[in-house]
Protein backbone atom coordinates (compact mmCIF):
# COMPACT_ATOMS: atom_id res chain seq x y z
CA UNK A 1 0.00 0.00 0.00
CA UNK A 2 1.32 3.41 -0.96
CA UNK A 3 1.89 5.93 1.82
CA UNK A 4 0.50 9.36 1.04
CA UNK A 5 3.03 12.18 1.03
CA UNK A 6 1.98 15.71 1.84
CA UNK A 7 3.33 18.77 0.10
CA UNK A 8 4.94 19.73 3.42
CA UNK A 9 6.82 16.40 3.47
CA UNK A 10 8.09 17.07 -0.03
CA UNK A 11 9.21 20.54 1.04
CA UNK A 12 11.09 19.20 4.02
CA UNK A 13 12.77 16.59 1.87
CA UNK A 14 13.75 19.06 -0.85
CA UNK A 15 15.47 21.41 1.57
CA UNK A 16 17.33 18.76 3.57
CA UNK A 17 20.12 17.68 1.25
CA UNK A 18 22.94 17.90 3.76
CA UNK A 19 24.09 14.44 4.82
CA UNK A 20 22.05 13.17 1.90
CA UNK A 21 21.51 9.48 1.60
CA UNK A 22 21.60 8.58 -2.07
CA UNK A 23 19.87 5.59 -3.60
CA UNK A 24 21.00 3.87 -6.79
CA UNK A 25 18.55 3.27 -9.60
CA UNK A 26 18.15 -0.45 -8.84
CA UNK A 27 17.35 0.20 -5.20
CA UNK A 28 14.94 2.96 -6.19
CA UNK A 29 13.14 0.71 -8.66
CA UNK A 30 12.84 -2.12 -6.17
CA UNK A 31 11.69 0.09 -3.29
CA UNK A 32 8.90 1.71 -5.31
CA UNK A 33 7.95 -1.23 -7.52
CA UNK A 34 8.84 0.42 -10.82
CA UNK A 35 11.17 -0.58 -13.62
CA UNK A 36 14.53 0.97 -14.41
CA UNK A 37 13.02 2.04 -17.71
CA UNK A 38 10.24 3.88 -15.87
CA UNK A 39 12.76 5.81 -13.77
CA UNK A 40 14.78 6.76 -16.85
CA UNK A 41 11.54 7.79 -18.60
CA UNK A 42 10.56 10.04 -15.68
CA UNK A 43 14.04 11.54 -15.80
CA UNK A 44 13.72 12.18 -19.55
CA UNK A 45 10.39 13.93 -18.92
CA UNK A 46 11.96 16.20 -16.28
CA UNK A 47 10.04 14.67 -13.38
CA UNK A 48 13.15 13.32 -11.63
CA UNK A 49 16.66 14.71 -11.62
CA UNK A 50 19.08 12.21 -10.09
CA UNK A 51 22.67 13.15 -9.37
CA UNK A 52 25.17 11.55 -11.74
CA UNK A 53 28.47 9.95 -10.89
CA UNK A 54 29.67 8.74 -14.25
CA UNK A 55 26.92 6.49 -15.59
CA UNK A 56 25.49 5.89 -12.12
CA UNK A 57 22.25 7.62 -11.19
CA UNK A 58 21.95 8.57 -7.53
CA UNK A 59 18.52 9.55 -6.31
CA UNK A 60 18.11 12.07 -3.50
CA UNK A 61 15.40 12.31 -0.89
CA UNK A 62 13.83 14.98 -3.10
CA UNK A 63 13.71 12.52 -6.02
CA UNK A 64 12.16 9.88 -3.79
CA UNK A 65 9.51 12.33 -2.56
CA UNK A 66 8.78 13.37 -6.14
CA UNK A 67 8.49 9.73 -7.23
CA UNK A 68 5.96 9.10 -4.47
CA UNK A 69 3.89 12.02 -5.76
CA UNK A 70 4.24 10.82 -9.36
CA UNK A 71 3.07 7.33 -8.42
CA UNK A 72 0.17 8.68 -6.38
CA UNK A 73 -0.84 10.94 -9.27
CA UNK A 74 -0.69 8.06 -11.74
CA UNK A 75 -2.61 5.79 -9.36
CA UNK A 76 -5.54 8.21 -9.27
CA UNK A 77 -5.45 8.74 -13.03
CA UNK A 78 -3.54 11.97 -13.59
CA UNK A 79 -1.47 12.28 -16.75
CA UNK A 80 2.27 12.73 -16.34
CA UNK A 81 1.84 16.22 -17.77
CA UNK A 82 -0.63 17.08 -14.99
CA UNK A 83 1.64 15.58 -12.34
CA UNK A 84 4.60 17.56 -13.65
CA UNK A 85 2.59 20.80 -13.67
CA UNK A 86 1.56 20.30 -10.07
CA UNK A 87 4.99 19.26 -8.79
CA UNK A 88 6.87 21.96 -10.71
CA UNK A 89 4.82 24.73 -9.09
CA UNK A 90 6.36 23.91 -5.72
CA UNK A 91 8.37 26.80 -4.27
CA UNK A 92 10.27 26.04 -1.04
CA UNK A 93 10.26 29.73 -0.10
CA UNK A 94 6.64 30.54 -0.99
CA UNK A 95 3.14 29.76 0.22
CA UNK A 96 2.52 27.37 -2.68
CA UNK A 97 -1.05 28.65 -2.90
CA UNK A 98 -0.92 28.49 -6.71
CA UNK A 99 0.27 24.87 -6.55
CA UNK A 100 -2.43 23.95 -4.06
CA UNK A 101 -5.17 25.66 -6.11
CA UNK A 102 -4.05 23.86 -9.28
CA UNK A 103 -3.86 20.53 -7.45
CA UNK A 104 -7.33 21.01 -5.99
CA UNK A 105 -8.77 22.01 -9.40
CA UNK A 106 -7.21 19.04 -11.19
CA UNK A 107 -8.22 16.70 -8.36
CA UNK A 108 -11.83 17.90 -8.46
CA UNK A 109 -12.01 17.28 -12.22
CA UNK A 110 -10.35 13.87 -11.89
CA UNK A 111 -12.73 12.87 -9.10
CA UNK A 112 -15.65 13.69 -11.41
CA UNK A 113 -14.15 11.51 -14.16
CA UNK A 114 -13.56 8.64 -11.74
CA UNK A 115 -17.12 8.87 -10.39
CA UNK A 116 -18.49 8.75 -13.95
CA UNK A 117 -16.29 5.71 -14.69
CA UNK A 118 -17.58 4.04 -11.52
CA UNK A 119 -21.17 4.67 -12.61
CA UNK A 120 -20.49 3.17 -16.04
CA UNK A 121 -18.72 0.17 -14.46
CA UNK A 122 -21.58 -0.39 -12.02
CA UNK A 123 -24.03 -0.36 -14.95
CA UNK A 124 -21.89 -2.79 -16.96
CA UNK A 125 -21.54 -5.12 -13.95
CA UNK A 126 -25.31 -5.06 -13.43
CA UNK A 127 -25.98 -5.85 -17.08
CA UNK A 128 -23.44 -8.68 -17.08
CA UNK A 129 -24.91 -10.15 -13.89
CA UNK A 130 -28.40 -10.04 -15.42
CA UNK A 131 -27.14 -11.70 -18.61
CA UNK A 132 -25.36 -14.42 -16.63
CA UNK A 133 -28.57 -15.12 -14.68
CA UNK A 134 -30.49 -15.59 -17.93
CA UNK A 135 -27.77 -17.86 -19.36
CA UNK A 136 -27.72 -19.96 -16.16
CA UNK A 137 -31.50 -20.37 -16.33
CA UNK A 138 -31.33 -21.42 -19.99
CA UNK A 139 -28.57 -23.89 -19.23
CA UNK A 140 -30.49 -25.34 -16.28
CA UNK A 141 -33.66 -25.71 -18.40
CA UNK A 142 -31.80 -27.37 -21.25
CA UNK A 143 -29.89 -29.68 -18.95
CA UNK A 144 -33.18 -30.70 -17.26
CA UNK A 145 -34.89 -31.27 -20.63
CA UNK A 146 -31.97 -33.37 -21.84
CA UNK A 147 -32.00 -35.46 -18.63
CA UNK A 148 -35.77 -36.13 -18.86
CA UNK A 149 -35.53 -37.08 -22.54
CA UNK A 150 -32.74 -39.54 -21.79
CA UNK A 151 -34.55 -41.08 -18.84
Amino acid sequence: MMKLVSVADVAANENNLSGEDYVRIGEMAKKYGVTLRTLRFYEDKGLLNPKREGATRLYTRRDRARLKLILLGRKVGFSLRDVKQMIDLYDPTGTNAKQLRLTLDKSDKQLGRLQKQRQLLDEAIGELNNHMTVVRQLLAERTATQASAAG
